[in-house]
């Protein structure tokens, strides 16, 4: 169905931002961006981005308006983990099945170039201004330099709240009745930090590899760049006996690293220098229901469900709300109560999916990867999936390598998890795990 053009203000020009910014402006929509922030496009990074995982949602959200081909070029396939376990050789761990990968992108980079590619569209932007309120009933916007100095107003018939996990416009949201809102900040806090490229540019570590090193509470990733560097993310508890608060002085920071991250240590320096230059960010679940009001406002992406970052799939799940949206439009056309409707009912359960399945896959990968009883079950899983590829996907698989809902691949994952309990109690696992009798156990068992 065609739709009507509309007046629509977008609030927030990030990832989610702008690219509905160009879905709504193929669809014949008069759009403006806004944003409180400069435009990053004439900004020097500042060490808060953990670097992007596109998978499939992501991609499949590209694709749709032809860009998969133009991201692809700024970014890089990672087909295993490499994982650096302390008094061990650093070994690997194939993502998928032959050809799946995740796309390490910079997250700085990606933004560039989308809000490039709106503007080029026909999407205006509006830098350097704050929206301090908004009117619900009537898709009318309130910006300023200040909230107690002067206002300008702006009407739109549509606005959207792509502002983040502290959006504005949900903020706006929350005072009315019957509005549900939770959020939960894990104890744990990160850090960006950088190993830079060989001389000659090229990368220190294995460039097509998803960079781990666990260490029980804590742990290190890095992702690679297109110039050779990888940016590293710390993440650790804020307070405790090995935490940020606890390395406070140069010595320190020395220490912590020649003792648990040994295979760092020629590039010493520049993370010393990272450690204590960029801030210890926080990491945050925001739930919250409804994801709109009436015909006027809708939340996409981290404003209606910000989660942990440890699936890689909040971009991921944001771009799919975009394509579910631009879906639900084609099928409604002009009825935009109908189409938030079924937008929210359609993504909401799925992003508490992701939530739920994003702070397990944090305690797994902190904890767990290093745990034998732990890689034992998913080898013995990846040994099943692979002769059995049709009855056993593993849940990264479902999350990453698929398109089918997050709430689907959480409940299979669970009954998998049931089954998985019931194997490994099985006596002598560690000889038999590749038996017959253990494939047969999982078969009875599904």
């Amino acid at each position: 169905m065609v739709q009507t053009s509309k007046n629509i203000a977008i609030i927030g020009s990030g990832l989610v931002g702008s690219l509905l910014a160009i879905y709504l402006k193929r669809l014949g929509h008069e759009i403006t961006v806004f944003d409180r922030r400069p435009d990053i496009r004439n900004v020097e990074f500042s060490g808060r981005s953990i670097n992007l995982a596109m998978s499939n949602r992501g991609w499949k959200t590209l694709r749709e308006i032809g860009l998969e081909d133009e991201i692809k070029k700024i970014a890089i396939p990672l087909d295993k983990r490499a994982m650096h376990v302390v008094g061990q050789a650093e070994y690997y761990q194939k993502y998928g099945k032959e050809g799946e990968a995740i796309w390490s992108i910079s997250r700085g980079v990606l933004n560039r170039k989308m809000i490039d590619l709106a503007e080029n569209a026909g999407v205006t932007f509006k830098f350097e201004e704050k929206v301090w309120d908004v009117d619900l009933p009537e898709a009318k916007l309130f910006t300023g330099a200040t909230e107690k100095g002067e206002w300008k107003e702006y009407q739109f018939d549509i606005v959207f709240g792509c502002d983040g996990a502290f959006s504005r416009v949900r903020h706006k949201m929350q005072r009315r009745s019957r509005f549900d809102y939770s959020q939960d900040f894990i104890d744990v806090g990160y850090k960006e930090l950088t190993i830079p490229p060989n001389d000659d540019g090229t990368h220190k570590l294995d460039k097509n590899s998803f960079h781990i090193w666990p260490r029980g509470k804590f742990m290190l990733i890095a992702m690679p760049n297109l110039d050779g560097s990888f940016t590293c993310t710390l993440f650790m508890p804020f307070e405790g006996e090995v935490s940020f608060d606890s390395i406070t002085t140069k010595e320190k920071a020395k220490t912590f690293f020649s003792s648990y991250f040994p295979n760092v240590m020629q590039v010493m320096d520049d993370l010393m220098e990272d450690f204590f230059k960029n801030p210890t960010s926080a990491m945050v679940t925001m739930k919250c229901y409804p994801w709109t009001y009436w015909d006027k406002v809708a939340l996409v992406g981290d404003s209606a469900h910000a989660v942990v970052p440890f699936y890689g799939q909040g971009m991921n799940a944001g771009f799919e709300d975009i394509y579910m949206l631009n879906h639900i439009i084609k099928k409604y056309g002009d009825d935009w109560e109908t189409i938030f409707q079924e937008y929210q009912k359609e993504r909401k359960p799925n992003a508490d999916a992701i939530a739920e399945l994003s702070y397990r896959n944090f305690v797994e990968m902190s904890s767990k990867t290093a745990d034998p009883k732990f890689l034992l079950q998913k080898k013995i899983e990846k040994h099943f999936s692979n002769k059995y590829p049709e009855k056993w996907i593993p849940a990264y698989s479902r999350v990453t390598f698929s398109e089918k809902p997050y709430a689907e691949a959480l409940a299979i994952g669970d009954e998998q998890e049931k089954i998985m309990r019931e194997v490994m109690q099985m006596p002598n696992i560690e000889e038999k795990w590749a038996s017959k009798e253990v494939e047969s156990k999982m078969l009875s068992l599904l």
